[in-house]
């Protein structure tokens, strides 16, 4: 019998989750870009106002769903509501922006509890002269209670959004095979 996995990506607006989605889903993402409207926080002409949606084939049939949350707090509704049922979250930073790591609080808070329960990695694009490293990341990510892989990715690149993936999934297979050794050992 084949089974279904939900993965979530999210991040601040311009991360790259829809581009993510794009560069692994077997089939043309369904995507729910409109017109941006809060120039303000980002200048990018579109943005993801519902959820974007695609999906990758695996072994034996089974299906791994990718949902791209929108970027914006005021989306948060949505955030809540993908989470449940979901594997765990890929996060994606954009280390060209001017504080990226404020850009991501909101995020990664948003998604502790998925984190916590589940799996998160994060993946950092869009490095630059003068930026956070990937060290600064996982050190911010600590300091909020956060243990969590974090690789510096393009996300237009399938190989690196797919080392993403790998890393949850094989976060998501230790936890379950130490909590197999703790439930044996009771």
């Amino acid at each position: 019998m084949s089974r279904e996995y939900k993965l979530l990506f999210a991040g601040p607006m311009g991360a790259g989750k829809t581009t993510a989605i794009a560069a692994i889903s077997d089939s043309a993402p369904i995507s729910t870009e409109a017109r941006n409207t809060d120039i303000a926080q980002h200048s990018k002409a579109q943005t993801t106002v519902g959820f974007d949606y695609g999906e990758v084939a695996l072994e034996g049939g089974d299906r791994l769903r990718l949902y791209g949350m929108p970027g914006q707090s005021r989306f948060d509704f949505i955030w809540k509501v993908a989470s449940a049922g979901a594997l765990g979250v890929v996060m994606l930073a954009d280390n060209s922006r001017p504080d990226p790591l404020a850009d991501l609080s909101a995020c990664i808070d948003a998604f502790t509890e998925l984190a916590a329960a589940h799996a998160m990695v994060v993946g950092v694009g869009r490095g630059g002269e003068g930026r956070l490293g990937i060290d600064d990341y996982g050190e911010w990510l600590a300091a909020r209670g956060h243990v969590a892989p974090v690789f510096s990715v393009d996300v237009r690149r399938r190989d690196d959004v797919l080392l993403l993936i790998d890393a949850l999934l094989n976060q998501i297979e230790t936890r379950e095979l130490l909590a197999g050794t703790t439930e044996s050992r009771a």
